[in-house]
């Protein structure tokens, strides 16, 4: 029998909001003009940047506390200037990073149960950057180790027990660093600059392992990540501002192992991805819908699986841990 129709787990995969009342409703989400997820989640706390008069703040809540939330919660509100990324510790449910405009980095524990008092006293503060800094990633596996990117163009990795600095990379990236993707074993860092250069970064030797230049013509935003097998995934806009994605191997970046079209909307395309089952959720601000893709080892290697669609457009989005999905109900993300 010949085949037809390609063999794979993931090809009936489909999304399902919660109910109304499994909702959180009345949170006035950040309107900072800044191309992040806005919204970061582990199997404890969701955690949302939001707007705030005078410096900047975010909501911390335990994952059931849903329904209304009062506009006297507490929030987490010790930066001076609107705050641009956070990032849950993926090894202490209670630890989050918080990236603002006033050029610091601070790191934050929260309560067991969540707060009742708004937390103003971060546990480090981590200054370095000379310009705001718009991204916060935790290394996946070393503990306490941090890395944060501002629009100096310098990469800063911490170690926060300490409040040091470990490595500052400040000559590698000649404009705006879109976005950083530690590997999974966090050897290796890729980024997507405005000079439409993706660069592969040992940080430890300090050098670039590998780099493309033009990796998508569009002037408009790009995201590069690593995935488990050490290929890099981007998304992009053609010359012709459709929006692109495109498939790497940094030992050879001449060309791309698959590159594809998607459509002409102008929102940067934000990917998720799940090392696991090797799929990748790619969700747009300002889009109402959600699409999933398959990486394989077979051509075409991108395979679309399926789209996720909603009444309202997305602002934000955070991506759960593995460990914080009900698996008994076949539940691959959310």
């Amino acid at each position: 029998m010949r085949r037809v129709v390609r063999q794979s787990k993931f090809r009936h995969v489909f999304g399902q909001a919660v109910k109304n009342d499994q909702c959180y409703d009345d949170i006035r989400v950040s309107r900072v003009t800044w191309d992040s997820s806005f919204c970061a989640v582990n199997p404890r706390f969701v955690a949302i940047i939001i707007e705030a008069s005078g410096g900047g703040a975010f909501l911390v809540l335990p994952l059931h506390k849903t329904g209304r939330i009062d506009k006297s919660y507490p929030t987490v509100c010790g930066h001076t200037g609107p705050v641009l990324d956070i990032d849950w510790c993926p090894h202490n449910d209670q630890v989050i990073a918080s990236g603002s405009e006033d050029c610091t980095v601070m790191v934050w524990q929260i309560p067991e149960n969540g707060l009742t008092l708004s937390l103003t006293e971060p546990v480090v503060i981590l200054e370095g950057h000379s310009k705001r800094v718009g991204i916060v990633a935790w290394h996946p596996t070393a503990r306490n180790v941090l890395l944060s990117a501002g629009c100096d163009n310098a990469i800063i990795i911490w170690n926060v027990g300490t409040g040091e600095a470990l490595i500052n990379l400040d000559d590698m990236h000649s404009d705006m660093i879109y976005n950083v993707s530690w590997s999974r074993n966090g050897s290796l860092i890729c980024t997507a600059s405005k000079d439409k250069k993706v660069r592969v970064i040992d940080p430890r030797r300090q050098e670039i392992v590998a780099e493309k230049e033009k990796a998508h013509e569009g002037a408009r935003p790009m995201r590069a990540i690593f995935l488990a097998d050490g290929n890099v995934f981007t998304t992009g806009f053609s010359r012709m501002s459709e929006r692109q994605l495109a498939l790497w191997n940094p030992k050879n970046m001449q060309e791309p192992i698959a590159l594809h079209e998607m459509d002409t909307s102008n929102g940067v395309l934000l990917p998720f991805y799940d090392p696991d089952t090797s799929i990748i959720y790619l969700c747009g601000k300002g889009d109402s819908s959600i699409r999933y893709f398959e990486i394989t080892d077979e051509s075409p290697y991108v395979h679309y699986l399926n789209t996720f669609s909603s009444k309202e457009p997305q602002r934000g989005m955070g991506y759960m841990p593995k460990r914080g999905l009900d698996v008994n109900k076949c539940e691959i993300a959310r």
